[in-house]
């Protein structure tokens, strides 16, 4: 447990080289959302652009004792119009990045995948989730556990994609993807190792880039070595991957509270898939997961930044 929060500690300090990213704060009109947004001010990884009817953050703001006199407001009349006037924000490119207040996310994500005016991209939106887990060396992804109920094969296709590219922008050139399942053979009355064997062989032909899978693995042999000599199972990913794909959306939150509830791990959160990133903090994260969150969400926007047109898609 010393060694807790020293993932999310890295991140934070990395963003120190780079410039505060411009971020629309959707709503943030309870002490939550707004002073999340004004630490990640403080921390210099954010640059807080508030998104909502002026009168009730500023009485927010008020009550709260938080200064935002050196933040732009966009007043709007409700949620809903906040959420609208966030992504018209994102489209016209005066923000890096959206970060969720007190509104529902519903409402949030429905302006964003809106087929008129949203943000959507060829690719398959989804959450990852960046587990600051203390007896593990390296912050360890899971997707997805928050947007994708029962994802099909190619939304497995986008969802592995989303994760493998956020990994790059954390700064892991070669991330080890392990498609989880109950087992670590392929048994065609197990729907879900039959699809990781297709994803493998997806990845090997080209439809999946910029990272090493394997799968099925079964959650022991994809993240200790010794489970995996056991099983004899010889692959560079079985015993330490850095992605943990999950068979469907209950598995991976399950999965996630685990690692909070039993394992001492902080969760920090960010969807992907969309023109750019979207921050999801909720009201029971702590200072650090809700600062790694925007860490994240920063780095990742850089990354985007530096891509070439072609990899945006």
């Amino acid at each position: 447990m010393e060694q807790k929060h020293e993932k999310y500690q890295r991140l934070i300090a990395a963003c120190q080289a780079l410039e505060p990213m411009p971020c629309a704060v959707v709503h943030p009109c309870d002490e939550s959302a707004l002073r999340g947004a004004v630490d990640a001010a403080k921390q210099g990884l954010l640059r807080p652009i508030l998104v909502g009817p002026e009168q009730k953050i500023r009485a927010v703001a008020a009550h709260c004792e938080l200064d935002i006199s050196g933040y732009s407001i966009v007043d709007t009349a409700h949620s809903h119009a906040s959420a609208e006037a966030a992504v018209r924000l994102a489209r016209e490119s005066a923000v890096s990045v959206l970060m969720k207040g007190s509104l529902h996310t519903d409402e949030l994500m429905g302006a964003v995948v809106h087929r008129d005016g949203g943000l959507r991209t060829e690719r398959r939106i989804s959450h990852c989730f960046v587990m600051d887990v203390p007896a593990l060396k390296q912050p360890l992804i899971i997707s997805d556990a928050a947007v994708n109920i029962v994802p099909t094969l190619l939304d497995k296709m986008h969802i592995i994609q989303n994760a493998i590219d956020l990994a790059h922008a954390l700064g892991c050139a070669l991330p080890k993807v392990a498609i989880l399942s109950a087992i670590e053979t392929v048994n065609p009355s197990m729907p879900t190792t039959v699809e990781a064997g297709a994803l493998c062989k997806m990845a090997d032909r080209g439809q999946i880039t910029g990272g090493l899978l394997d799968g099925p693995l079964a959650l022991d042999n994809a993240i200790d070595l010794a489970a995996a000599r056991i099983k004899h199972i010889d692959s560079p990913v079985a015993g330490q991957a850095d992605i943990l794909i999950a068979p469907d959306l209950e598995a991976g939150n399950m999965l996630a509270k685990s690692l909070t509830f039993l394992a001492g791990a902080d969760a920090a959160g960010i969807v992907l898939g969309a023109r750019l990133p979207i921050v999801l903090t909720s009201r029971a994260d702590s200072l650090t997961a809700r600062l790694a969150s925007c860490a994240v969400a920063a780095l990742f926007a850089q990354w985007k930044r530096e891509q070439p047109a072609k990899a945006l898609v």
